[in-house]
């Protein structure tokens, strides 16, 4: 592919009838062609205009504008294509040498003894015209500091005296031609009285617009008695500096060799000497800069289907605009072209053997032009090699994985320029994606600083000089350093034979691998699962469950080295359950076979709540037992039935009630009886913080006299 493109780094100018010879020096894999246009049109030969061996643009004599077409001058550019795509070199300028009559003339004038005279002729010349005065018809000699010269034509004579009066006029000449104004007149007036005269500027700066590297001229020119004092500065307070600073005459500022920063408005002040009195004028410097690249298209090879993106930053004063070519003609969006940021990126998708070519990057502003290119190959599946295989990965520490992969066959190797890896943390997007690159003779490498504790995902790519293979396939391997924090999670209740069981994702990516979910039914001992959940999912939904039956929930979270702390919750899908109790409340649990099971205390509390109930039971019917023994002993068995006061007694289970949090409540009815049993098992406590209560109420025959 090519290696460079060289044309003409500046505009060219012509001579009329003479020879023009304009170089298209070009590297790259022969054969070359190389073409010339004109304007954007391609350029017929013919005897006078003919391209050499080389490349090069012969144009035997320049022709200036006839028959109503602009002869030879215009834009030319050149052309250069081998089998890998065609390169179009940037634009310049061909100008014919000219020098046209003066636009300015200066004028005669009359000045005091003493004062100042300024004179100025004005010309625009292909070169640029150099030019000089003449007093009398001979060259003024500027030796003598009173006379200033400056380049744009304009003279300048300060301390005027009676010998300085006489016939001026301008001689400019280029390599065209040399021309002279008309002829002005300087009288000087003597003897006039030496009054005050306030400060008066003769000529100030003015707005000026020129490119990088060139030179500033100022003009301040002023008058007065006794003689102004000019100085300047800058409207926004910025020094002016002293590299590059020379002060013409007795005011002029002249900047050389002009950056960016040299742009702004510029202030000439007249002071009358130990005064405050002064005039002002200032004169805008606007400095222009032609597009550099900062950042330059690099040429891919990609395969076919696949996608490419070119990137092409400018910058330059002003702002520069960017047109892309393909293989030497205009890029348009569309089909699966599109063009971003301003038409800094190229995007290419769908990519196919017909979008393999040069593609170029054009900048231009007011100040000039630049260009920039790269090439897309577009490779074949068949063309790649194969994508590396037997791909694992070891933790050596707390920051370093180790990762091997089988050594492809020697006929493979032979075409493969090295290899990339890509690693990222798990649960992160492919943009915090990191790369290393590997030389090709290593089948096995280290992976250094790394977070400890974290699982990373990782493939490998094999690159040929057509671009890169399909990746391998993916491994996952977690650095040493510890286990995930425990999972927080809760239960909804969705019905009577389903759950849903929602848990918070790890704040931090890479610390978990995935989630192991298991169940049971109390008092089985036995769960069912685990059912394992990659690390981006927070929620289950398990179905087919037993109504009105009660359930443990235990979730962990693993990576690479090990399993988390488990998290443990019950929950009832009795009638009238919506959720587990407590929703949001978290159960930790070592999850050893040592420990007493959650179910176990359950069945102790059930079985605990049984034997308090026969008791209370038994307490009752031996109370009515004794009352009746009572009454037999008066001759009398038989019960009052009106419930009320102590001479009759109605006994009743009010009702028996069991809460999904095993607070028990049993209520007897009785007139003389009062008693309250509460149970606090320790046991219980550490599951549970509630109480379970059994509670005696008794009902008298008032309403609201029950106490509980």
């Amino acid at each position: 592919m090519f290696s460079c493109l060289s044309l003409f780094l500046s505009d060219v100018i012509a001579v009329r009838e003479r020879q023009l010879m304009l170089d298209c020096r070009v590297q790259g894999e022969e054969p070359i062609m190389i073409t010339w246009r004109r304007n954007g049109v391609p350029l017929p030969t013919s005897p006078r205009v003919q391209v050499l061996t080389n490349g090069t643009l012969l144009i035997q004599s320049f022709q200036k504008r006839k028959d109503g077409n602009d002869g030879d001058i215009g834009e030319y550019d050149c052309a250069a294509q081998n089998r890998y795509g065609m390169l179009v070199s940037r634009k310049a300028k061909v100008l014919l040498a000219s020098l046209p009559k003066f636009h300015t003339h200066p004028t005669s004038m009359s000045v005091d003894e003493g004062g100042v005279a300024r004179l100025q002729c004005q010309i625009n010349g292909i070169p640029e015209a150099n030019i000089s005065w003449e007093r009398n018809r001979v060259s003024l000699n500027t030796t003598d500091s009173r006379y200033t010269l400056l380049p744009n034509g304009v003279l300048q004579v300060t301390g005027v005296r009676r010998v300085d009066a006489g016939i001026f006029r301008c001689v400019a000449s280029n390599i065209a031609n040399t021309r002279f104004s008309h002829e002005a007149v300087l009288n000087v007036t003597g003897g006039a009285p030496r009054i005050y005269k306030e400060p008066v500027i003769l000529s100030g700066p003015q707005n000026l617009t020129i490119n990088v590297h060139q030179t500033a001229i100022l003009e301040c020119i002023a008058t007065g008695n006794p003689r102004p004092i000019v100085s300047w500065s800058r409207l926004d307070g910025r020094s002016i500096g002293v590299e590059g600073i020379q002060v013409l005459g007795t005011g002029n500022l002249m900047i050389s060799d002009v950056s960016l920063q040299h742009s702004g408005v510029y202030v000439c002040a007249a002071n009358r000497p130990g005064t405050r009195m002064r005039r002002t004028a200032v004169g805008r410097l606007v400095v222009q800069a032609p597009p550099e690249f900062i950042q330059w298209p690099q040429s891919v090879s990609k395969p076919a289907g696949g996608s490419a993106v070119f990137t092409c930053v400018a910058q330059g004063v002003p702002e520069p605009h960017l047109v892309w070519l393909k293989n030497g003609k205009v890029l348009m969006p569309g089909h699966n072209v599109r063009l971003t940021n301003n038409n800094s990126t190229l995007v290419l998708t769908r990519i196919s053997s017909e979008d393999e070519a040069i593609y170029q990057c054009i900048a231009e502003n007011s100040a000039g032009t630049n260009q920039a290119s790269a090439r897309l190959a577009v490779a074949m599946v068949k063309d790649l090699p194969a994508a590396p295989e037997g791909l694992t990965a070891t933790p050596l520490s707390t920051n370093t994985l180790h990762i091997s992969w089988r050594e492809p066959p020697p006929n493979v190797t032979d075409g493969i320029i090295g290899y990339v890896l890509h690693i990222r943390k798990i649960g992160e997007p492919d943009s915090l994606e990191l790369q290393e690159a590997i030389s090709k003779g290593s089948f096995q490498h280290d992976v250094n600083n790394l977070e400890e504790g974290t699982t990373y995902l990782l493939y490998l790519k094999a690159y040929s000089p057509l671009g890169a293979s399909q990746q391998s396939h993916t491994v996952v391997s977690t650095t040493l350093g510890g286990v995930p924090a425990p999972p927080t999670f809760y239960i909804r209740v969705l019905n009577s034979t389903s759950v849903q069981v929602v848990w918070e994702l790890p704040s931090k990516a890479g610390k978990a691998e995935g989630f192991r979910l298991s169940y049971r039914r109390v008092p089985h001992t036995i769960f069912q699962g685990p059912i394992q959940l990659p690390f981006h999912v927070n929620a289950y939904t398990i179905t087919n469950l037993e109504a009105a039956a009660v359930y443990e929930m235990k979730l962990v979270a693993f990576n690479g080295n090990g399993e988390s702390d488990c998290s443990k919750r019950l929950v009832s899908l009795g009638e009238g359950a919506t959720s587990n109790r407590n929703d949001g409340e978290k159960r930790a649990c070592q999850c050893s076979d040592e420990e007493a099971s959650l179910g176990s205390v359950v069945i102790g509390i059930h079985i605990g709540t049984a034997c308090i109930i026969f008791c209370v039971l038994f307490l009752v019917f031996g109370y009515r037992h004794s009352l009746f023994c009572s009454k037999g002993s008066q001759g009398s068995w038989s019960v009052p039935r009106n419930g009320a006061g102590h001479d009759g007694v109605k006994d009743r289970v009010k009702h028996l009630r069991v809460e999904p949090s095993l607070q028990v409540q049993t209520q007897i009815a009785d007139s003389d009886l009062l008693s309250v049993l509460l149970c606090k098992p320790s046991h219980v406590q550490e599951v549970y913080p509630s109480q379970c209560q059994v509670i005696i109420e008794h009902s008298s025959s008032s309403p609201g006299q029950g106490t509980g």
